[in-house]
């Protein structure tokens, strides 16, 4: 069952490895772990072709928790750089992801505050709680100007978007393909109006960022309260937000590998991790490098 091009597998192998000497069944591994999360099956359901289910398992918590997934993104994401295919005007939401009851059975503190940054730790919650829908897990979002993936964060359900936006943009390092710092400041941020406050306005003002963000009718009708006290509304630029719907349409893509869709995992590194990789998928559909 071929998932993954030879040509794309070759170009690949030495980030799995590090350098070290490669597996004989690393690459039906990860054919395996991107096959479960397209198809959304228990980890014990594997087709035998892809070897033990629970080497398939190990492996992919490995690679999530020691960073594997994060460097291949981050080396494809410096490839796009490089050649230019990188759109810097970027879109910030989140999506609400339905957690099964088969990944929640786990002992956890609930109703912790959405702040998920850590990658290579467990939170104490999983990163699930209880919004109006049940059991939720939220994946948080930065993609570019043409909706491909640049950062994602997870984090509980009933969590703010707001909240989140400081560490998702501390998690944007871009490396150069030469010499120089990684790129961390896009020319401007689109955002809805879950992301207008004067938190997150500073910060992208402070840092030379246009912020592309509506204000809600609560704060409009505060400030015109206020009458001359209140200020000018800040400026938007309503043509340049209607490329905001990247986002949402990286989401459909997203949720096209069911195991995205609805979150079967227990462990929120596990869960990342899945989404990382899916993102990697996107970026090389983007670079040509897979079918």
């Amino acid at each position: 069952m071929l998932v993954i091009r030879d040509a794309l597998w070759v170009s690949r192998t030495s980030v799995l490895t590090d350098g070290g000497r490669p597996s004989r069944d690393d690459r039906r591994v990860v054919e395996g772990i991107i096959y479960r999360y397209r198809c959304g099956i228990a980890w014990r359901d594997m087709p035998a072709e892809f070897g033990p289910w629970q080497t398939i398992w190990k492996r992919h918590r490995r690679y999530s928790g020691d960073g594997t997934w994060n460097r291949i993104l981050a080396g494809l994401l410096t490839v796009a750089d490089a050649r230019g295919e990188m759109d810097w005007s970027i879109s910030v939401d989140s999506t609400v992801n339905r957690a099964h009851q088969h990944g929640t059975n786990l002992p956890r503190t609930t109703g912790a505050p959405s702040n998920y940054m850590n990658l290579f730790a467990e939170p104490n919650d999983h990163a699930i709680g209880r919004s109006r829908g049940g059991l939720s897990t939220k994946i948080h979002a930065l993609v570019d100007g043409k909706g491909r993936p640049l950062v994602l964060l997870v984090a509980p359900g009933q969590g703010g978007d707001a909240p989140m936006f400081t560490h998702l943009m501390g998690q944007l390092k871009i490396n150069r393909g030469g010499p120089g710092r990684p790129r961390t400041r896009p020319d401007r941020v689109r955002g809805d109006k879950a992301y207008s406050s004067r938190a997150i306005r500073t910060h992208l003002r402070d840092r030379g960022i246009m912020a592309v963000i509506p204000q809600p009718s609560d704060q409009i009708g505060h400030r015109k309260r206020r009458g001359s006290t209140g200020g000018r509304p800040p400026a938007v630029d309503k043509e340049d937000y209607k490329g905001r719907n990247v986002v949402e349409r990286n989401f459909n893509v997203f949720k096209q590998w069911r195991a995205l869709a609805t979150r079967y995992d227990k462990l929120a590194l596990t869960y990342r991790g899945g989404a990382v990789l899916r993102a990697v998928s996107i970026w090389l559909a983007a670079l040509g490098d897979t079918p």
